[in-house]
């Protein structure tokens, strides 16, 4: 920071800290020389600078003020265990809203609350505005899985309840939710979810009530771990009677009746490929050479639309859901077992409904022609990426023989994969690549191992020929001028990508690019320079944090990250309801025609399909981090005091996180850096120690003793591993640091080992974070 901009800040932060307060000009230099800000001609220079600048005002008599903001905003609370908080206003380029403990009015995480403004941010140090919580506006918690605790039989003569429920969630562990009789009855240990009646308030700012609506079953039984977080996502699980009636009414074949009006491509060789362990078969693809030199590509659909109509049980229920979950050791599915893996899925061998998409594409990857229309089809052979990927290497000992017949057709798969990847390429397409964990469970649920795995020749020829269907599909209904669902993904904010570069030139990475009219391709360009260097993981996560998070929409807002100017999902309807939906006006629009009445039809309920679907899918992706948070902290719980390799994967105004080459994250608390008192710096993401000038920062290798795993809190942390250091006993100490670090770390004053507090410090800093934006803006 610049010595003046050293002085504003500091001058600016006397201030915010004694806002009702009038100094004059004595009182402000002599806090001003504790401090060590400067000399009495720059403290007149920076007062008159904060006066223009709107920040203090003066009674024209030598005495000052801050200027008291008194604004008035909504958003959401996000509570901190400590007590304190941050309202997250609707406007994402606005800072988050410190709330100190003291002006909650009792709010609860995800409450939607009105916000007094007292003290504008300092934007010389990054501190962001500060505020009171005049009202609750609207309830985000409406209820909790906890742990039931009976009371005891001399508690129940004096009171209404039968005990009180315990949340693991850190943000609502402090609650005890006193439950009723009204509700079901469980014993002590269960899991249970709790239907929430009334909340905190001054007399009991610590307790709330309700009433027991699920049993999901005793913690110590296995699975009810994993089903604990899935309720308390909300996540369905449970089937309507009258949807699964219409499921069961499914015929499990394809009947005569149902090919008329269809195109028979039984014969051509179409083949799915997909994981190991998959069982639900949405997309196969067929390739050959035409006699002009171009390709055709041949990408065919389960035509679950077919199955599942509007305004029927089904549907209903499909919608509710949204997509299906992917966890560590079930699916939670979006469709009924008889449809998902049976009549939907493109099983081998026999016939099947599907929605084709045929496309010429030149041996420049150009698309020059293309055909989408309902068709019967079989699957010549269901493969896997594996095995795919060891025949393109030549390796065939022990494959079946479909893999060797159908080679031929694989190799020029994989030879047009790369032309497309190449064409993707040249438009800008921003392509990260990291290996993806897999967690392995036992059937009793405890997890064994964490497998890495890199994604093969396979994976992406599958991923860019679903990439070519999606585009071609979104650009006809485009041109069609018709009602549709778009998968979007919009073009980032110029002030954080303004920031993005800013980052980048201390790397000394000179980027030419406008941030107010920044183009995928100027990003592509900043992966491409800095693949294969020690500043690559840093620089892509620190792009990811800059893009925004793709979504659902009535709109064709283009896809950013794909570089596409159109783009849709239409790959995937046994695990998606926005593809199914896609399915069903392809279908509509092609039987009835683009009509005035079809279109207003579609029209009038997809910006509700696009919010839902877009809900769901953030639903999902935070039920399936969280479990796997949950295995991979139950993996290293049996490895405290042991030492790992480990690179920094994000610095904060509290610490460090760090990953594990097996992609296991953790916290290194800055209360845990004891060698030095170290200072974050938010521009440049590092903790840089005063004394000895040591520097934390993004990316660099570092090793690391886990200290404390908390399988509860799904939390792990880890202390600098010093090998000449004396050996210390490790139990909860990593929890009581925790606690005792964050104090310093709250109150924005400094501590052994503390730094500089930031209103976004604890924000979005883990890498799954990123590498759930990283899925949401790919697929």
């Amino acid at each position: 920071m610049a010595q003046n901009e050293k002085i504003l800040a500091g001058v600016l932060e006397i201030f915010r800290h004694n806002p009702q307060k009038q100094f004059r000009v004595d009182q402000i230099e002599r806090e001003a020389r504790r401090e060590r800000l400067g000399n009495f001609t720059e403290l007149i220079k920076a007062l008159s600078f904060l006066e223009h600048a709107n920040k203090i005002i003066t009674d024209g008599k030598g005495q000052y003020q801050l200027a008291q903001a008194d604004t008035i905003v909504e958003g959401i609370f996000k509570a901190n265990d400590k007590g304190f908080g941050f309202v997250k206003l609707d406007d994402e380029n606005v800072d988050d809203v410190f709330i100190a403990a003291d002006y909650t009015k009792y709010a609860v995480d995800g409450d939607r609350v009105k916000v007094k403004i007292v003290a504008d941010g300092n934007p010389w140090n990054g501190k962001g505005p500060e505020g009171r919580i005049e009202e609750i506006l609207e309830r985000g918690l409406e209820s909790l899985v906890g742990e039931f605790h009976p009371l005891t039989d001399e508690q129940r003569k004096i009171s209404p309840f039968i005990g009180y429920a315990l949340s693991n969630n850190k943000k609502l562990h402090k609650y005890r939710v006193y439950l009723s009789e009204n509700g079901l009855i469980p014993q002590m240990g269960d899991m249970v979810k709790v239907s929430i009646k009334d909340y905190p308030e001054e007399d009991y700012p610590e307790s709330m009530t309700g009433a027991v609506t699920k049993i999901i079953g005793n913690k110590s039984d296995p699975g009810v771990d994993i089903m604990s977080i899935v309720s308390a996502h909300d996540v369905r699980t449970d089937w309507p009677e009258d949807a699964m009636a219409q499921a069961n009414a499914i015929p499990d074949h394809v009947t005569e009746e149902e090919k008329k009006g269809r195109v028979d491509i039984t014969d051509q060789p179409a083949v799915t490929i997909d994981g190991d362990d998959s069982k639900d078969f949405d997309d196969a693809v067929v390739l050959w050479k035409l006699p002009n030199g171009n390709y055709h590509l041949g990408v065919h659909i389960a035509d679950v639309s077919h199955y599942v109509k509007e305004n029927t049980p089904l549907n209903e229920e499909a919608f509710a859901r949204g997509n299906s979950t992917y966890l560590v050791d079930r699916v939670i599915p979006m469709l009924p077992f008889r449809l998902s893996n049976g009549i939907c899925s493109l099983n081998e061998g026999v016939d099947r409904l599907v929605l084709s998409c045929d496309m010429e594409i030149t041996p420049e990857g150009k698309r020059v022609g293309y055909k989408i229309y309902p068709s019967v089809m079989r699957s010549h052979g269901r493969m896997t990426y594996n095995k795919v990927n060891k025949t393109l290497k030549g390796e065939m000992d022990g494959l079946e023989d479909k893999y060797v017949k159908l080679r031929p057709m694989l190799e020029e798969m994989a030879d047009l994969h790369a032309i497309l990847y190449k064409q993707r390429h040249r438009r800008g397409a921003i392509d990260f690549e990291e290996p993806e964990a897999k967690i392995i469970v036992d059937d009793q649920g405890k997890p064994t191992d964490i497998v890495l795995h890199e994604r093969g020749t396979a994976e992406k020829m599958i991923e860019s020929f679903m990439l070519m269907a999606n585009e071609t599909v979104a650009e006809d209904f485009f041109r069609k001028h018709v009602p549709f669902l778009y998968r979007v993904h919009e073009t980032p904010d110029a002030e954080r990508i303004k920031s993005f570069f800013e980052f980048c030139s201390a790397f000394g990475l000179n980027i030419h690019a406008d941030p107010e009219n920044i183009k995928p391709l100027d990003l592509q360009k900043v992966v491409s320079k800095t693949m294969g260097t020690p500043e690559e993981a840093v620089v892509q996560m620190m792009m990811l944090r800059s893009l925004k998070q793709a979504h659902y929409s009535e709109d064709a807002l283009g896809h950013f990250g794909l570089a596409a100017k159109y783009y849709t999902h239409f790959t995937s309807p046994i695990r998606r309801y926005s593809d199914l939906m896609v399915h069903r006006m392809i279908h509509a629009y092609q039987e009835n025609g683009t009509t005035e009445d079809m279109q207003k039809h579609f029209a009038s309920y997809l910006p509700d399909v696009a919010e839902q679907t877009s809900t769901q899918e953030r639903r999902s992706i935070d039920t399936e981090r969280e479990v796997n948070d949950l295995k991979m902290t139950e993996y290293m719980a049996d490895q405290v005091g042991q030492h790992f390799d480990a690179v920094v994967s994000s610095v904060t105004s509290f610490g460090m996180f760090i990953q594990l080459p097996n992609t296991v994250e953790g916290l290194v608390h800055i209360s845990n850096l004891t060698d030095d008192f170290y200072s974050f710096n938010e521009k440049s993401l590092t903790l840089t120690g005063r004394g000895t000038h040591k520097q934390y920062k993004i990316g660099m290798p570092i090793k690391v003793t886990l200290i404390n795993a908390n399988v509860e809190q799904h939390q792990l942390d880890f202390e600098v591993y010093d090998p000449n250091a004396p050996k210390k006993k490790h139990n909860d100490r990593g929890m009581n640091d925790r606690r005792r670090g964050n104090r310093g770390f709250h109150n924005n004053h400094g501590h052994r080992g503390g730094g500089n507090y930031n209103s976004r410090g604890n924000h979005r800093s883990r890498n799954q974070g990123n590498r759930r934006n990283q899925r949401n803006f790919k697929h």
